[in-house]
């Protein structure tokens, strides 16, 4: 006997048993002339179909007159009364989209069968008819479809509402006369005509939310009979709710229809019912409960579709309410044994997620055995479930801890064992009884890792947490086996780590200079340049040593400077006797966004195009600064902002600002566009009224002499402003010039002019214009470097807010700060969240701000914002920014 094995098992065999395996396009184009015999074979015939049809859908292209000769010989195919190659017959012309001269062959051939007595072809000609006709055919046809439409034949009908919401895409207003007619067929008895007529209903009303409204009201009272359509109803129904909210009573409209849809006869409607209620914003347990207790049944469903559906849909809640779920605790371990391991793990993540600090160790022995039988995406779900459980219940950390590093000695691949290395660190930051002994389970790991790269992360984070603990000595030897038995890459990484113990702990400096000088004669460059820099910089070569300050900035610092302006400057560096400076690097993150209309017309493009080499904005524009006389003496340029468009698009003039922040100037920088050919202007200046900036007084204007059609130039007005202080105001502005008349066919001006204005949008000093956005490459370290007494902490509350991720933004836009390490994103479904953001104030002082934020309410945001800095008055007037914004 044949041994039978499972899809699954032996997937690399399947192209084997495809029929299809080989074909080529010109072979069946060859094959297609059977369609032109005096005699049809419909086998025949519909075999060929067949492999057309494959090969349209595998993305084989059809030339222009391959794809009308084989539409040609496929019209021939009516004559045959087969009516399985009619139906071929009927897809491939679908497929084949003829163009409008082409369609007018079957036009005869397809009405024909709109009009027949057997359903079949009724039905499938509508079909087509509707995917090939322009909006002209449809009009002829279209009385045909509103009879279709109320057609005894539920197939017929269907295939004409199915047409319809097709066809509402390309032809939405011959659609909407059909209202009447879809009305009717919602109260169709068969199940997918009902089903399909409401899709089609509410796709035409969609836009209008009174008459979604008024059609959720009127179908809600028991007029809808079709499982399908319910299942549509009540999608309906959630929207209506989510965008009405709760009445004055404090009640939510159709909620009892939601509720009374629970114990409908059909599961889908059950489900379809419970995963709305449970996804209503703001659910309370009470609303909850009878949705929680209808899932809870399909936990011990023998169907598996519905025990998936239903433990996904609890895991879900188990997010936002973790207590509603505890009660079917029970029924999801049942299903930790599930054979189907989707199932499986939803239900483990789910307890995880609701159990309590007693049923940790009984939860993590059923794991134990679980996780050997699943892949490794169900292993990272279940590994990072289990970290939060960690954080939930600290105490419970040497259990949780002594779990993964069990399973990270086994068998996985790298984004699995890079999540389990990510708890694990986790756990050292946020929970300090776990430094020791989760550090010593990292250098176990790095023993057999055949990841570099996961190797070279925890020697990083060993060198930082290592030196901290009660005994640094005991992972000197895991560090240094790396140096004797690992590749290039992790030895320079081993040697880095080396030193970062070296400086950390002094009892540990001979040890680790003997160590170091033995890593001088290692075979790669790399590794030796380490060895040979740290010695000099720690002293171990018998030089002068810097300071112990100067000596851990240099490990332990971040940089300071974004790495793609490191390289530009690198770059562009010309060897000579001065030194390369590191502090001539630009610190403003380049934008990306403004870019010159010009130049994108004339930019080549393709294969050929050279690459554009990376330039620095700000360097740019502190060139064209200091080359003004007026300027020159301002000092050096801290920040320059991206362009502010201070006139609308398609205005006579384009005019955007850029303001140029110094120590104790500002400087507007305004490009004007001239878009009228038939004019030129002159003496172009912009007026600035600062009667709303009192801190600021004009010293200096540049106008433009002169600024021809299409060509962009710059005024500049520059303010004197208290040295050192954060100064704010708004600007008003207008664009003052001499307007003369241009002869368009000669391009000759006219001598006289007229004196013009045009008013500008205002413009405005914000505090986000003394902060530049640089970020740090380790946000906890670069914490803990600076001085916990220039530390400031405060909590305000933000108002409502519709989520986190706005809250967020708006911090993040009134600070102008760079968020760090991926904070800026809130997980789905988060009641609170932190991020982390870094920068440069304003006489450069390293700022650092971490900001917590939770809801405190229904939508009502709270914020703890805790700043540190290099000078206690920035820390102070960040908590000012904030506070007065």
């Amino acid at each position: 006997m044949a041994q039978f094995v499972k899809k699954d098992d032996d997937l690399d065999g399947e192209a084997e048993y495809s029929p299809f395996l080989g074909i080529e396009k010109g072979a069946v184009l060859q094959e297609a002339r059977v369609f032109n015999d005096p005699q049809l074979d419909p086998r025949r015939c519909s075999q060929v179909i067949t492999k057309l049809l494959y090969l349209l859908n595998q993305g084989e292209s059809f030339t222009k007159f391959e794809a009308t000769d084989v539409f040609f010989a496929v019209t021939k195919l009516f004559q045959s009364r087969d009516l399985g190659l009619r139906r071929m017959v009927y897809l491939i012309i679908k497929e084949l989209s003829p163009s409008s001269d082409e369609v007018i062959i079957v036009t005869s051939s397809l009405m024909k069968d709109m009009n027949s007595k057997t359903d079949m072809y009724r039905a499938n000609a509508i079909r087509v008819l509707c995917r090939i006709v322009d909006g002209t055919l449809l009009t002829q046809i279209e009385r045909y479809l509103k009879q279709a439409i109320v057609d005894k034949n539920p197939v017929v009908a269907s295939a004409a509402l199915v047409s319809g919401i097709h066809l509402l895409q390309t032809n939405p207003e011959i659609v909407k006369r059909w209202s009447n007619e879809v009305q009717e067929a919602v109260q169709s008895r068969a199940a997918l005509v009902q089903f399909h007529a409401l899709a089609l209903l509410h796709q035409v009303r969609q836009n209008d939310r009174l008459a979604v409204s008024k059609l959720v009201t009127s179908l809600t009272k028991g007029t809808v009979r079709s499982p399908l359509a319910q299942c549509l109803l009540i999608r309906y129904t959630s929207q209506v709710i989510r965008e009405s909210g709760m009445n004055q009573a404090g009640d939510r409209p159709f909620y009892d229809y939601l509720e009374s849809c629970l114990r409908h006869k059909a599961e889908m409607v059950i489900f379809e019912a419970a995963r709305a209620i449970t996804e209503l914003s703001g659910v309370t347990s009470r609303e909850l409960t009878p949705a929680i207790t209808v899932l809870q049944l399909f936990l011990t469903s023998s169907k598996p579709v519905l025990r998936f559906a239903a433990v996904r849909t609890l895991n879900k809640v188990a997010m936002t309410h973790p207590l509603a779920v505890t009660n079917c605790n029970i029924d999801m371990e049942s299903l930790i044994s599930d054979q189907n391991r989707s199932i499986a793990t939803l239900a483990i993540t789910t307890l995880l997620k609701t159990g309590n600090e007693s049923s940790v160790d009984r939860l993590m022995k059923q794991i134990t055995n679980f996780m050997s039988d699943i892949a490794d995406e169900f292993k990272i779900v279940v590994v990072e479930a289990i970290r939060s459980l960690c954080l939930k219940f600290p105490l419970k950390y040497k259990s949780l801890m002594n779990f993964l590093s069990n399973i990270l000695r086994e068998e996985g691949g790298f984004e699995y064992k890079k999540a389990i290395v990510d708890s694990i660190v986790i756990f050292i930051r946020e929970i300090p009884d776990a430094k020791e002994s989760g550090l010593l389970h990292l250098c176990e790991f790095i023993e057999d890792c055949e990841f570099t790269y996961l190797s070279t992360q925890i020697l990083h984070f060993l060198g930082i947490e290592g030196p901290k603990t009660s005994d640094p000595s005991k992972y000197i030897r895991y560090i240094y086996n790396r140096v004797i038995l690992e590749n290039a890459t992790v030895r320079a990484s081993a040697v880095s780590t080396l030193a970062k113990f070296g400086a950390m702990v002094d009892p540990l400096k001979p040890r680790i200079f003997i160590l170091l000088r033995r890593c001088l004669f290692d075979s790669d460059d790399e590794v030796r340049d380490r060895a040979t820099l740290y010695l000099n910089t720690l002293g171990g070569d018998g030089s002068v040593v810097e300071t112990d300050k100067d000596v851990k900035e240099f490990l332990f610092g971040s940089l300071d400077v974004p790495l793609v302006n490191l390289e530009t400057s690198l770059k562009n560096y010309e060897p000579s006797e001065e030194p390369f400076d590191i502090y001539s690097v630009p610190k403003e993150v380049k934008s990306q966004q403004h870019v010159e209309k010009k130049s994108q017309t004339k930019k080549p493009s393709g294969l050929g195009a050279p690459l554009p080499a990376p330039t620095s904005t700000t360097d740019a524009y502190e060139k064209l600064l200091s080359s003004i006389p007026e300027f020159s003496n301002f000092g050096k340029l801290f920040k320059s902002s991206t362009p502010v468009e201070l006139t609308e698009a398609e205005t006579e003039y384009a005019v955007n600002a850029v303001k140029h922040i110094f120590d104790g100037h500002v400087v507007f920088q305004y490009n004007c566009t001239n878009t009228i050919p038939e004019q030129l202007l002159e003496n172009v200046s912009v007026i600035v009224d600062a009667s709303e900036a009192e801190e600021f007084s004009e010293v200096a204007i540049k106008p433009i002499r002169s600024l021809p059609y299409d060509s962009p130039g710059q005024t500049f007005v520059a303010f004197e402003k208290p040295v050192g202080v954060t100064s704010f105001g708004r600007f008003s502005n207008t664009l003052k010039f001499i307007v003369k008349e241009v002869d368009t066919s000669s391009g000759e001006a006219e001598d006289d002019g007229v004196e013009d204005e045009y008013q500008l949008e205002d413009l405005e000093v914000v505090a986000a214009d003394y902060i530049l956005k640089v970020g740090v490459s380790n946000f906890k370290n670069a914490w803990e470097s600076l001085d916990p007494d220039c530390e400031r902490v405060d909590e305000y509350g933000l108002g409502p807010r519709e989520t986190l991720a706005e809250a967020i933004t708006v911090v993040t836009n009134l600070l102008g700060m760079q968020p760090c390490e991926g904070t800026e994103v809130v997980p789905k479904n988060a009641r609170s969240h932190t991020c982390l953001l870094s920068g440069i104030y304003i006489g450069n002082f390293k700022v650092l701000v971490r900001v917590s934020f939770g809801f405190d309410g229904p939508k009502e945001v709270a914020m703890k914002l805790a700043v540190r800095s290099d000078d206690i008055s920035v820390s102070e007037a960040i908590h000012e920014i904030v506070a007065s914004g």
